[in-house]
């Protein structure tokens, strides 16, 4: 069989909400409207460089077919990048988050996954962060034991609150398995300007990038904004231009993951939704300038 290769250009990455169809984050399940093996073929016939899989589609795989059919079909279709998330609730008491914790160190083996996203809980964001050093480290000493890393992505209604205040955390945590996933919903969201974005990161601790767009004003709450009011790249209002020219300029170098969370986007079906997904990133990629010559594999 020939297998198809991402087309020449920016490595794209499609994450786990881009095609997990009607799916929203915290429906009760988080289960996506297409199988594993249809969103592979999707993102490989879409010339895509990879996915990602969240928690309820990866317990449901690991009942069913198992994870190894499914990280086979991915290699054979030519992608080698596949994200998995995500873990919450990592400081407290091991019962509420070690079985997710396990299933997502278990699904990063098979599939050669170069990160686990990690996220904080909902509410209003801390301004100490101390207490969560110590467990984010040790998080990042059991990803490195099983060969990978793990990101966490700050929110702005959650107590990891913004960017500058993860990076510092990432700081202090100070292991090279413990890093950053940096959106651009949450950046802006946040009130981070890109001066500030570039005075607090470094470019070994930024393991995930996500390219987005939004309206200049939240339309409804931040959940309710994040999950169906996101555009696509350049629809928006958002400085999408000026936040990839940073990265570069930063010399951050992982592939671009293209998260789409919309009402708009799962209308659109997965194949048209990820055409579209595509094809702007692409266009906002190529207006930032020339992509500087990449230093390593996205791992």
């Amino acid at each position: 069989m020939t297998v198809p290769r991402p087309s020449p250009g920016p490595r794209l990455v499609a994450t786990c909400w881009t095609t997990a169809g009607t799916a929203r984050p915290l429906d009760e399940p988080e289960l996506a409207s297409h199988s594993p093996f249809e969103r592979i073929d999707a993102v490989a016939d879409g010339g895509w460089s990879g996915l990602g899989f969240a928690h309820d589609d990866l317990d449901l795989m690991r009942r069913t077919t198992g994870f190894a059919p499914v990280a086979e079909h991915a290699r054979a279709r030519g992608l080698d990048h596949v994200e998995v998330e995500l873990v919450g609730d990592w400081w407290l008491d091991p019962a509420r988050w070690r079985e997710r914790w396990s299933l997502l160190l278990d699904a990063a083996e098979a599939f050669g996954s170069p990160v686990v996203k990690a996220g904080s809980a909902f509410g209003v964001p801390w301004s100490d962060l101390s207490v969560l050093v110590d467990p984010l480290r040790r998080l990042a000493v059991e990803a490195a034991d099983r060969g990978t890393r793990v990101a966490l992505e700050p929110l702005p209604f959650a107590v990891v609150g913004s960017v500058p205040a993860a990076a510092d955390l990432v700081r202090r945590v100070d292991h090279p398995a413990a890093g950053l996933t940096v959106d651009l919903w949450h950046v802006a969201r946040a009130g981070t300007t890109l001066t500030e974005l570039t005075a607090c990161l470094d470019a070994d601790r930024v393991f995930q990038v996500e390219l987005d767009d939004a309206d200049a004003d939240p339309v409804g709450d931040l959940f309710e904004d994040t999950r169906d009011r996101r555009r696509y790249c350049g629809e928006g209002d958002l400085d999408v231009v000026g936040f990839v020219r940073v990265l570069r300029d930063l010399g951050v170098d992982v592939p671009w993951g293209v998260e789409v969370l919309s009402e708009e986007h799962r209308r659109a079906g997965l194949e048209e939704g990820l055409r579209r997904a595509r094809d702007t990133a692409l266009a906002v990629l190529l207006a930032a300038g020339p992509q500087p010559p990449s230093t390593g594999s996205c791992r």
